[in-house]
């Protein structure tokens, strides 16, 4: 049976609103995500970086990092969950830590709980796969529920962010996302039904949704994972439009929170770049054609798909260069937080990014995390 949200003390949220607005500078609740120049390049920076570590616990550097204000949010994956009243007490010692930060904004504390196969909080729903509900009687139904499920999954270890659902348009059974039922149906109409409603669900019950891998990986093949090598989808762009973005159009209908882009290349689109790289994507695709105003993040900046781009530090530039407001460093390694940020705020500084972009990718950012509280 899912767990309840742990309840959060009238004091708890009082000091964190209060510090909020306090520690950024603000006049009050509806600015509280403007950023303040009193944050360093470096914890500017940091507030759009995802870490991770190994094993059931967190190395110290991780919690004096949060509490320097240098950290926006944690994903935890398997390794990191032996059981849940662990994961629990790690999650609180986290937000704990978070409270000494000059940026009281929630972490971003997330995990894939996308149900059947890939779901890191065990027990926990949802327990049916993407293709299972996809195939039931009422899929939208079944989607909901599932919705419903993880986010009391989440909540009740005491996270606040799901990387799911996943809209891909899976093309031929079998194939990438096929096979680990990871895509609703080759139906895209049917995908754009299911993620809306799980969506809506799972952040009608405070969870924020993320729909990934944009602008979808449904015609990969069995073994074309970005996760290795790179990947290419030859697909037109009317064909990327028409079928594997419907989902994602839908989703913002619903009011998504965040999307993750993917790591493969689309020639159609951008010849050079992968998605989650590539400012005609990005910017032009989701933002301005489909008209996106909410958080982006990118999938797993290890990939191996990138190796043609550079190590951590240069790969978490060329992101957020491109439009990306959030990077996941998730190779279970602080280090590989510590890199992005580094390099992320350099370029802050040096202004080898826009700073006008860089100022609304954090007040986005910042926004998203308040509004968790």
């Amino acid at each position: 049976m899912p767990l309840p949200n742990p309840p959060i003390s009238r004091r708890h949220a009082l000091i964190a609103g209060a510090a909020l607005a306090g520690g950024l500078g603000l006049a009050g609740p509806a600015r509280a995500a403007r950023p303040s120049p009193r944050l360093t390049p470096v914890q500017q920076a940091g507030q759009r970086v995802i870490f991770s570590y190994p094993g059931p616990t967190p190395p110290a550097a991780l919690f004096d990092l949060i509490a320097a204000g240098e950290v926006g949010g944690v994903i935890f994956f398997g390794e990191n969950i032996p059981t849940l009243d662990q994961v629990r007490g790690v999650v609180a010692d986290l937000r704990a830590a978070n409270e000494q930060s000059p940026v009281r904004a929630p972490l971003l504390l997330m995990t894939d709980q996308e149900g059947g196969l890939i779901r890191r909080i065990k027990p926990g729903e949802p327990v049916l796969s993407e293709k299972q509900i996809g195939a039931s009687a009422d899929p939208a139904g079944a989607a909901h529920d599932a919705g419903l499920g993880a986010a009391a999954t989440i909540a009740g270890v005491g996270m606040n962010t799901n990387l799911a659902p996943v809209l891909d348009v899976f093309r031929v059974a079998g194939n990438f996302d096929d096979r680990f039922q990871r895509s609703y149906s080759s139906d895209p109409d049917v995908c754009a039904a299911c993620g809306a409603a799980f969506v809506a669900a799972q952040q009608g019950a405070g969870i924020a949704a993320t729909a990934k891998h944009f602008p979808g990986l449904g015609a990969a093949a069995r073994d074309a994972n970005t996760d290795l090598t790179t990947v290419t989808l030859p697909q037109p762009a009317d064909e990327i439009r028409d079928v594997d973005e419907r989902p994602f159009a839908a989703a913002i209908a619903a009011g998504v929170d965040m999307i993750m882009t993917s790591w493969a290349v689309y020639p159609a689109l951008d010849p050079t770049y992968p998605a989650g790289l590539s400012e005609r994507i990005v910017q032009g695709e989701l933002r301005r054609r489909l008209g996106f105003r909410g958080v982006t993040i990118t999938d797993a900046l290890e990939a191996g798909s990138l190796d043609p781009f550079g190590k951590t530090g240069q790969r978490a530039v060329l992101s957020a260069r491109a439009g990306m407001d959030v990077l996941l460093c998730s190779g279970r390694d602080v280090t590989q937080g510590t890199d992005a940020v580094q390099a992320l705020a350099a370029a802050l500084d040096g202004h080898d990014l826009n700073p006008g972009h860089s100022r609304q990718a954090l007040r986005r950012v910042l926004e998203l995390r308040s509004r968790l509280a």
